[in-house]
Protein backbone atom coordinates (compact mmCIF):
# COMPACT_ATOMS: atom_id res chain seq x y z
CA UNK A 1 0.00 0.00 0.00
CA UNK A 2 2.94 2.27 0.22
CA UNK A 3 3.73 2.17 -3.14
CA UNK A 4 0.36 3.52 -4.52
CA UNK A 5 2.14 6.74 -4.68
CA UNK A 6 4.01 5.08 -7.73
CA UNK A 7 1.07 3.98 -9.14
CA UNK A 8 -0.33 7.17 -9.59
CA UNK A 9 2.86 8.68 -10.64
CA UNK A 10 2.81 5.95 -13.28
CA UNK A 11 -0.73 6.69 -14.56
CA UNK A 12 0.02 10.26 -14.44
CA UNK A 13 3.26 9.89 -16.84
CA UNK A 14 1.38 8.00 -19.33
CA UNK A 15 -1.67 10.31 -19.53
CA UNK A 16 1.13 13.05 -20.39
CA UNK A 17 2.84 10.85 -22.51
CA UNK A 18 -0.13 10.16 -24.43
CA UNK A 19 -1.83 13.77 -24.30
CA UNK A 20 2.02 15.47 -25.68
CA UNK A 21 2.21 13.00 -28.50
CA UNK A 22 5.36 11.70 -27.27
CA UNK A 23 4.47 7.82 -27.64
CA UNK A 24 3.92 8.96 -31.22
CA UNK A 25 6.82 7.02 -33.56
CA UNK A 26 5.54 9.54 -36.49
CA UNK A 27 6.95 12.51 -33.78
CA UNK A 28 9.45 11.44 -33.17
CA UNK A 29 10.48 10.10 -36.99
CA UNK A 30 10.04 13.94 -37.38
CA UNK A 31 11.96 14.98 -34.76
CA UNK A 32 15.50 13.07 -35.87
CA UNK A 33 14.58 14.41 -39.38
CA UNK A 34 14.45 17.91 -38.19
CA UNK A 35 11.14 18.77 -39.28
CA UNK A 36 9.38 19.56 -36.20
CA UNK A 37 10.09 21.41 -33.09
CA UNK A 38 7.26 19.45 -31.08
CA UNK A 39 9.52 16.52 -29.20
CA UNK A 40 12.58 19.17 -28.98
CA UNK A 41 9.97 21.44 -26.57
CA UNK A 42 9.02 18.26 -24.53
CA UNK A 43 12.66 17.28 -24.14
CA UNK A 44 13.47 20.91 -23.57
CA UNK A 45 10.41 20.64 -20.30
CA UNK A 46 11.49 17.34 -19.10
CA UNK A 47 15.46 18.41 -18.93
CA UNK A 48 14.48 21.82 -17.64
CA UNK A 49 11.91 20.70 -14.93
CA UNK A 50 14.42 17.39 -14.14
CA UNK A 51 17.17 20.23 -13.39
CA UNK A 52 14.86 22.23 -11.31
CA UNK A 53 13.65 18.87 -8.97
CA UNK A 54 17.04 18.18 -8.79
CA UNK A 55 18.07 21.42 -6.82
CA UNK A 56 15.23 21.48 -5.38
CA UNK A 57 15.80 17.55 -3.56
CA UNK A 58 19.54 19.11 -3.12
CA UNK A 59 18.28 22.53 -1.07
CA UNK A 60 16.10 20.51 0.64
CA UNK A 61 18.14 17.69 2.28
CA UNK A 62 14.96 15.65 1.08
CA UNK A 63 14.16 11.98 1.92
CA UNK A 64 14.04 8.85 0.23
CA UNK A 65 10.65 6.46 1.35
CA UNK A 66 12.57 4.46 3.32
CA UNK A 67 13.27 7.49 5.84
CA UNK A 68 17.01 8.04 4.52
CA UNK A 69 19.09 11.10 3.13
CA UNK A 70 18.95 11.63 -0.51
CA UNK A 71 22.49 11.74 -0.90
CA UNK A 72 24.28 13.65 -4.29
CA UNK A 73 27.53 11.84 -5.35
CA UNK A 74 30.04 13.99 -7.23
CA UNK A 75 31.37 11.92 -10.03
CA UNK A 76 34.07 13.08 -12.83
CA UNK A 77 33.35 14.31 -16.21
CA UNK A 78 33.96 11.61 -18.69
CA UNK A 79 32.49 12.68 -21.77
CA UNK A 80 33.74 9.54 -23.52
CA UNK A 81 31.40 7.38 -21.68
CA UNK A 82 28.50 9.96 -22.46
CA UNK A 83 29.06 10.02 -25.88
CA UNK A 84 29.11 6.33 -26.21
CA UNK A 85 25.63 6.14 -24.25
CA UNK A 86 24.16 8.60 -26.01
CA UNK A 87 24.75 7.10 -29.22
CA UNK A 88 23.50 3.55 -28.00
CA UNK A 89 20.82 4.85 -26.68
CA UNK A 90 19.79 7.44 -29.81
CA UNK A 91 20.31 4.60 -31.99
CA UNK A 92 17.63 2.13 -29.94
CA UNK A 93 15.67 4.70 -29.83
CA UNK A 94 15.86 5.87 -33.83
CA UNK A 95 15.32 2.12 -34.70
CA UNK A 96 12.37 1.01 -32.07
CA UNK A 97 10.58 4.77 -32.41
CA UNK A 98 10.31 5.05 -28.54
CA UNK A 99 12.85 5.61 -25.55
CA UNK A 100 12.09 3.63 -22.63
CA UNK A 101 9.63 5.40 -20.79
CA UNK A 102 7.03 5.68 -23.55
CA UNK A 103 7.74 2.04 -23.94
CA UNK A 104 5.66 0.80 -21.21
CA UNK A 105 2.66 3.53 -22.38
CA UNK A 106 2.44 1.83 -25.34
CA UNK A 107 2.49 -1.65 -24.08
CA UNK A 108 -0.36 -0.23 -22.00
CA UNK A 109 -2.51 0.58 -24.79
CA UNK A 110 -2.28 -2.48 -25.50
CA UNK A 111 0.43 -2.40 -28.66
CA UNK A 112 2.13 -5.83 -26.99
CA UNK A 113 4.54 -6.17 -29.73
CA UNK A 114 6.88 -3.10 -27.76
CA UNK A 115 7.24 -6.44 -24.91
CA UNK A 116 9.46 -7.26 -27.61
CA UNK A 117 11.50 -3.98 -26.73
CA UNK A 118 10.86 -3.47 -23.07
CA UNK A 119 12.88 -7.26 -22.86
CA UNK A 120 15.29 -6.62 -25.51
CA UNK A 121 16.04 -3.47 -23.03
CA UNK A 122 15.91 -5.21 -20.30
CA UNK A 123 18.58 -7.74 -21.66
CA UNK A 124 20.18 -4.18 -22.43
CA UNK A 125 20.82 -3.50 -19.10
CA UNK A 126 21.80 -6.38 -17.83
CA UNK A 127 24.38 -6.61 -20.38
CA UNK A 128 25.55 -2.91 -19.21
CA UNK A 129 25.97 -4.78 -15.75
CA UNK A 130 28.00 -7.40 -16.37
CA UNK A 131 30.23 -5.53 -18.68
CA UNK A 132 30.15 -2.50 -16.33
CA UNK A 133 33.24 -2.97 -14.96
CA UNK A 134 35.39 -2.88 -18.55
CA UNK A 135 33.46 0.28 -19.58
CA UNK A 136 34.90 4.18 -19.73
CA UNK A 137 32.95 5.91 -16.68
Amino acid sequence: MKYINFLGIGILFGLVMTKSEAISWFRIQEMFMFHSFHMYGIIGMAVVSGAGIHLLLKRSRSKNFEGDAIVFQEKPKTYKASLLGGTIFGLGWALTGACPGPLYVLFGHGYLIVGLTIVSAILGALCYGYFRSKLPH
